[in-house]
């Protein structure tokens, strides 16, 4: 892996040194529990109305990791809409609960979401420390609007996304620490496409989540993001902002070898999914004021095969190990 430079050191430090469990997921969903299939019908629907990469993407996984998936993904999309939706008293309230939820794994009845996390989080031995940091990491949205540099905003983005990106690794399976910081890494390039695919939208609802120095740098008044002015300054700080993050997705490339077998394509195919967001916003001569770049399904379908190849082509720590024990 590359040298770390100070934001991934940081991100790092906030994702901790939680031993590698290689315990099995305990045996409960496919028990005959038909509340807890309920619970999990629901994280499925959640999932593919609010996000139909992630849909497409966990789809590739085996039956019971992707239901745990998108329940995990239930769960991030039902605390991001308490903190944009939701009124100042009642919001601080349902925080707290899913903190504690999170915490003890105790819920409210018929809070189908809850009881599909709740189960999930047990099953898979999901560090409590990365839910309770994505909480924090969305909620921070309530206190901050504006980011000074790239640094800052990275452990935005660790929060938003790097935590996701970790619980799914206890999920999809994977050999060793070692996978930790591409996980953090690719979380890191899939919030701020996220955020460069939105600028116009986040900045109607009050936030500027690009760094302010490199606005400054690019002569960018924000004046300009709050018309949807494309002038050739904003070309070309968002060219820069493109390639850092297609940088991202190709140094984060390595971790999928970390993961387990039947993982590796979904994680891929999240991670092609999005760079194709990249490709069309520069389509789109780079406006994200008056479009939103999306990749078509077709787009996505087509694209499997070739990613197909590319994960079969990469070979886990473990099978490197075997070849070279051969030898």
């Amino acid at each position: 892996m590359q040298a770390q430079t100070n934001w991934e050191h940081q991100l790092l430090v906030l994702a901790g040194n939680i031993p590698h469990t290689k315990n099995r997921p305990f045996f409960s969903y496919w028990a005959g529990d038909t509340s807890l299939r309920k619970a999990y019908r629901q994280a499925e629907k959640i999932t593919s109305q609010h996000s139909k990469s992630f849909y497409y993407a966990s789809g590739l996984l085996p039956e019971e990791k992707r239901a745990a998936v998108r329940a995990l993904y239930a769960f991030c999309r039902t605390v991001d809409d308490i903190v944009d939706e939701t009124s100042d008293a009642e919001r601080d309230c349902r925080l707290d609960y899913w903190r504690a939820m999170v915490e003890t794994a105790s819920f409210e009845d018929n809070d189908l979401i809850a009881a599909a996390w709740a189960d999930t989080l047990t099953r898979y031995h999901i560090p409590r420390r990365y839910a309770l940091q994505l909480i924090d990491g969305i909620a921070r949205d309530l206190s901050q609007s504006r980011y000074q540099t790239f640094e800052e905003l990275a452990t935005y983005c660790y929060g938003a996304a790097s935590t996701v990106g970790l619980m799914s690794m206890y999920i999809v399976g994977f050999e060793s620490s070692e996978a930790i910081p591409y996980a953090i890494k690719l979380g890191v390039a899939l919030q701020m496409t996220n955020i460069l695919r939105d600028v116009g939208e986040d900045y109607r609802n009050g936030r500027l989540y690009l760094p302010r120095e490199e606005l400054i740098f690019y002569s960018i008044p924000e004046s300009d993001i709050a018309q949807g002015r494309v002038t050739e300054n904003w070309r070309q700080f968002m060219k820069f902002q493109i390639d850092r993050n297609r940088q991202l997705y190709e140094e984060s490339w390595a971790g999928i070898k970390m993961l387990a077998r039947d993982g590796q394509l979904a994680i891929g195919a999240a991670s092609m999914f999005y760079q194709g967001i990249l490709d069309e916003i520069e389509r789109n001569d780079y406006n994200v004021f008056s479009s939103r770049a999306s990749l078509s399904t077709l787009a996505k379908v087509y694209g499997v095969p070739a990613l197909w190849l590319k994960v079969k082509s990469v070979y886990s720590i473990s099978e490197i190990n075997e070849v070279r024990r051969n030898e």
